[in-house]
């Protein structure tokens, strides 16, 4: 029962702590200050640079660790197959052609900044020899990561966050059915596959695109174009290559699935989790890319002229 004492009308009193009234202030029952006098004033402690770094931070951890424990309960139970050749199959489909349209072109790119230069100190045949390091190395994997990020990852993205809005994946946990080793297993294989398979086409596009503007353009023979392939590339540079387009199909896969396993709030945070998916395979991709071709420049000798 609550008392009113005199002078405090329209306040009263529960045990030692006030209650009702606009504007009566309330004392935290362990005796702690309020937040507005140890922190200064207009200073919010959920936007400081270091809170938001550390909010990351845990966010990439707890992505890092779901896909570690979907590939520990694979090695465990098994690839589900058929969900695994559907992903693939899906992958191939939406990102194969365009990846071609957008090499090609990009290829012709670096042919006509490259091959001005060289035009320039008479040494129009190597062409051939800068187009391979230009499109295997950085070009291929990262063109690859790009569009496996941008039409595979975000169809991945809203599939499962629609099936969390509607609780098919609660559903699942109910009936024991595991999420992480039914639906993101097959996924996460599927776009480290197909990213590997795709990097092959996507050098022989870029390749292509750059023959074509030489021949054309700069008026060097096709064979000049080959001939200077093996001058400056090496085998270790496709293996590179090819670990790079596999890292990054990983990235984008696990970054997709995590954020649609875990968004809220209806349609509109299925369409926030697919934003927000592709942004942070963008960034994670070319930051991986940096640190791996440090490594690689760092370990491999590299071929001279």
């Amino acid at each position: 029962m609550s008392e009113r004492g005199a002078g405090s009308e329209g306040v009263g009193t529960l045990g030692d702590r006030p209650v009702g009234g606009p504007g009566t202030p309330v004392t935290p029952a362990s005796g702690a200050p309020p937040a507005s006098s140890v922190l200064p004033k207009g200073w919010v402690a959920t936007q400081t640079p270091l809170a938001g770094l550390v909010r990351v931070v845990a966010e990439l951890g707890a992505m890092v660790a779901a896909a570690l424990e979907s590939l520990r309960l694979g090695l465990r139970h098994g690839v589900p197959f058929g969900e695994f050749i559907d992903q693939c199959w899906f992958l191939v489909r939406v990102t194969t052609i365009p990846l071609i349209l957008v090499s090609i072109p990009f290829g012709m790119v670096i042919a006509l900044e490259v091959g001005s230069l060289l035009q320039q100190i008479g040494a129009q045949s190597q062409l051939g020899a800068a187009m391979v390091l230009a499109v295997v190395r950085e070009q291929a994997p990262v063109a690859t990561a790009l569009l496996i990020a941008g039409a595979g990852g975000s169809a991945m993205c809203a599939d499962l966050g629609s099936r969390r809005i509607r609780d098919e994946i609660s559903a699942m946990e109910v009936m024991g059915v595991r999420p992480l080793h039914r639906l993101v297993l097959p996924r996460l294989l599927a776009a480290t596959v197909v990213a590997i398979l795709l990097d092959g086409i996507v050098s022989v596009a870029g390749i292509a695109g750059g023959l074509y503007f030489g021949t054309h353009n700069l008026h060097i023979s096709a064979s000049a174009f080959f001939a200077t392939f093996g001058e400056l590339s090496q085998l270790a540079d496709l293996w590179m290559a090819l670990f790079k387009a596999g890292v990054f199909g990983f990235i984008a896969a696990m970054v997709a699935c995590a954020k649609g396993m875990s968004c809220r709030g209806g349609p509109k945070g299925v369409g926030d989790a697919v934003n927000q998916a592709v942004v942070a395979t963008f960034i994670l991709a070319f930051f991986v890319n940096f640190v791996l071709t440090i490594v690689y420049f760092r370990f491999i000798p590299q071929k001279g002229l």
